[in-house]
């Protein structure tokens, strides 16, 4: 889609004062380039929100003295009266940044059920990503999450007990995603846009307490804020830092010794016993998680975790446990991982975890 802005030629040239906000974000994006090569084509995801405004603001002059060229993505998801409207002026936004080429797409987001409309927004928003990326030929897509995001994120998995994995937050890095303004704050990104002249759309779903996450940002952080000093947001973004680098290693153990302790095996892959037993619960847990993972695609929770384990720890013969998407047998020494038959309903697969059905003595 082609968005015509006919002031675009004099904007591109206008060139805000440099105050420390701007020059924060921009130092934060200038980092974010360094790996990049000469002549590459980056795409910043574009809503037209503070966030994604200052970033498309940063990346449009620090691209061209790195020698990359950047354009913008904007995807209207159409969840809202006048969306398309939204789109065409942050597209208009980036073109007169100079931002070059500016794509918008729109999807239809779909109800899939026990995921809510936030999950399905983003899936549909990473699959426009992904067919972006190969129709432009772009190499990575910059997106808007700041620091105050990651604090979200964080405390969201540690209220739902989601684990290291969720408390590891974001990567600044994630395969084509960049993540320039991890350690920047909100603030200096709104601060950033005031100084620069630039109006940001300010969604109205970011003040619906409907969303669990708009609680937390306008709730919940606040108050422990208050209540326990300033720097709550700082110190959660510290320890999501602090768990990437203990999961990182502990993954890259997980590669060195994979392909010592597995086998083929019919339909699957055999892990073994000893090997895993050997291990301390972390490694082992992993272990498993990375084996299901990567063989059969499914990310299975922790107590379908702790139930394969138990194959390990507490053998007493019982029967193979099938969960979410694969089967784990114990046969001669082996945990033989396998796709499931056919997929368990949720109380038959939470009776298998728990091991409640699947024992024989």
């Amino acid at each position: 889609m082609h968005i015509d802005a006919p002031d675009a030629a004099d904007n591109r040239h206008r060139r805000p004062r440099l105050t420390p906000a701007i020059a924060d974000v921009r130092r934060a994006v200038r980092e974010a380039l360094g790996g990049t090569a000469d002549g590459a084509l980056l795409l910043v995801g574009l809503s037209g929100g503070a966030d994604s405004l200052a970033l498309a603001a940063a990346t449009a002059f620090e691209a061209p003295r790195a020698g990359i060229r950047a354009g913008a993505i904007v995807v209207d998801h159409q969840l809202q009266h006048g969306s398309a409207d939204v789109a065409s002026r942050a597209a208009a936004q980036a073109i007169a940044l100079g931002l070059d080429p500016v794509l918008v797409r729109r999807v239809g987001v779909g109800q899939t059920a026990g995921n809510g409309p936030e999950a399905d927004a983003r899936d549909a928003r990473y699959a426009v990503f992904r067919d972006v990326l190969a129709e432009t030929g772009a190499v990575g897509i910059l997106l808007a999450h700041t620091l105050d995001d990651q604090a979200e994120t964080v405390l969201l998995g540690l209220a739902r007990g989601s684990g290291p994995t969720s408390l590891r937050g974001m990567s600044h890095v994630s395969g084509p995603y960049l993540r320039p303004l991890l350690g920047i704050r909100r603030a200096t990104t709104r601060q950033a846009c005031a100084d620069a002249g630039l109006e940001p759309w300010h969604d109205p779903q970011n003040l619906d307490h409907a969303y669990t996450r708009v609680r937390v940002r306008a709730v919940v952080l606040p108050t422990m804020e208050s209540e326990l000093g300033p720097g709550v947001a700082e110190a959660l973004a510290r320890t999501a830092e602090q768990l990437r680098e203990d999961a990182d290693a502990l993954d890259g153990m997980i590669l060195e010794t994979i392909e010592d302790i597995c086998e083929p095996a019919e339909a699957g892959i055999a892990v073994s016993v000893g090997a895993l037993e050997s291990n301390p619960p972390a490694l082992r847990h992993r272990i498993i998680r990375y084996v299901v993972q990567s063989e059969f695609g499914v990310a299975i929770e922790r107590v379908h975790v702790e139930a394969v384990a138990r194959l390990v720890t507490n053998w007493h013969g019982q029967k193979p446990l099938d969960l979410p998407g694969v089967r784990v047998a114990r046969q001669n020494g082996m945990l033989v991982f396998s796709a499931a038959p056919s997929g368990p309903t949720p109380s038959e697969a939470s009776d298998a975890a728990l091991g409640t059905t699947s024992e024989t003595t």
